[in-house]
């Protein structure tokens, strides 16, 4: 069992869907069903904050059944979905309600739902906390979709205080295009170097230094996304010594995948911010076990093969989204497992520290009495090779294809019930809506 205090043999007992204790070693009590699992890994299951499902509106681009069917099987329980690329866009209460409408009836696992701040949408932020919204996302730069414009300064300072006043988090995309860089006269587009310099790591560093500054005045709750320049990682600690409520997030390709390893037309590898070299990965590591880095996400952001621009290998073109929901705990697992950790280490990193960031730190993210019997039973000896049979998601097109991966999924229990057996969802349809409606 990875518990808060450390790994170690122990039994969960379980009623009615919440942990009622752990107890140290193996316990049997009469009229007690056990499950012993060997010398498996029983570990909180996995929370992602940061996924992009699609529905409704581009349902054919991933959707709720395959988006949940795909986290079962890599041992995630909980997603929260970004208010893009569906359609319409999540940046008001009636798109909000369609999209639970879509959600209802395909949830494989838990659900939660964060709201968008578009230029012009800040009378709709109350009524979107009133609905149940965890939080909000904005863009610093362009989306990739029309329908969700990027904020300026004076659209943040409009909802800045109202989000502070609720204690829930901004989620901000982190670029600002300046100086050089941008994607207009990039030559040779198929070229993975020029398109890594057409988002030069001073973006980020302007746009972080921005909400760290913006932070500092609301005292709102500020979380970078999918960090991937390392050059950043001063001025975040020096932030979070200062104490302000500032969190931040990597994804596991920015620490599994280099520059240096991806060849030109490559295009399933684009993403944005883009994967940078080695030595900045290793960076990017070590704010990680320091704590810099709050946890890893995986900006799950799948489209069709041909907006993928894999024939052309146009990088410019090409959707900037990689598809890994599924293999979350695997890819994180094996670059911890390569660089001398431990499963333990995954316990912050892939379930305290995100369900903290959408406020279920009481409920989920631990074994522990009282807490939500969501769990993953893995085994971290075990790899296996990344093949399009094996994915999940809607389109088999991931960067991952033909990885070996250690650390094998082999059950995924939801609310106390089993719910994923060695590759196969034997209990369908038990996700459930999160939502965090405030009292008045």
């Amino acid at each position: 069992m990875i518990l808060p205090g450390g790994a170690g043999d122990a039994t969960i007992f379980i009623q009615d869907g919440v942990i009622g204790r752990v107890e140290e070693g193996m316990v049997a009590e009469r009229g007690v069903e056990l499950l012993d699992v060997g010398n498996k890994v029983v570990m909180p299951g996995v929370i992602d904050p940061h996924v992009h499902i699609n529905e409704p509106g581009r349902t054919d681009w991933e959707g709720f059944d395959t988006a949940t069917r795909s986290a079962l099987s890599g041992g995630l329980t909980t997603l929260v979905d970004m208010p893009l690329n569906s359609s319409p866009v999540t940046t008001t209460v009636a798109a909000l309600d369609k999209k639970l409408l879509a959600a209802a009836g395909q949830l494989h696992c838990n659900c939660g739902f964060w709201g968008g701040v578009v230029p012009g949408n800040e009378r709709e932020i109350e009524p979107l906390i009133d609905r149940g919204v965890l939080g909000f996302k904005a863009f610093l730069t362009h989306s990739g979709i029309d329908e969700f414009p990027n904020v300026t300064e004076e659209d943040l300072r409009k909802v800045m205080p109202i989000i502070a006043r609720y204690g829930l988090p901004l989620l901000v995309h982190c670029e600002l295009e300046s100086g050089p860089g941008g994607t207009g006269g990039v030559p040779n587009p198929r070229s993975y170097r020029n398109y890594l310099l057409s988002r030069p790591s001073e973006w980020e560093d302007d746009a972080i230094g921005l909400m760290i500054r913006l932070c500092d005045e609301y005292q709102c709750r500020t979380h970078i996304v999918h960090l991937s320049a390392a050059s950043s990682i001063d001025q975040i600690r020096k932030a979070k010594d200062k104490g302000l409520p500032l969190t931040v997030e990597t994804a596991q390709h920015y620490l599994y995948f280099a520059a240096e390893g991806i060849k030109d037309g490559q295009t399933s590898f684009k993403c944005a911010p883009p994967i940078r070299g080695s030595e900045n990965n290793d960076t990017l590591w070590e704010a990680l076990q320091e704590g810099v880095i709050d946890f890893v996400a995986t900006d799950h952001s799948p489209a069709p093969p041909v907006m993928k621009e894999l024939e052309s290998g146009h990088f410019i073109r090409a959707w900037g989204g990689i598809a890994s929901v599924q293999f979350a705990l695997s890819a994180l697992w094996s670059v911890t497992r390569k660089r001398g950790g431990n499963p333990g280490d995954l316990l912050k990193w892939l379930c305290e520290a995100p369900a903290s960031l959408i406020g279920e730190s009481g409920r989920r993210g631990k074994i522990a009495r009282g807490y939500i019997a969501d769990l993953v039973i893995w085994d971290p000896e075990a790899a296996f090779r990344v093949t399009e049979e094996r994915i999940q998601h809607r389109h088999k097109i991931t960067p991952y294809l033909g990885a070996q991966l250690y650390g094998v999924v082999e059950q995924t229990w939801l609310g106390g019930v089993k719910v994923f057996d060695n590759g196969t969802i034997t209990r369908p349809d038990q996700g459930r809506i999160i939502l965090n409606i405030p009292e008045r």
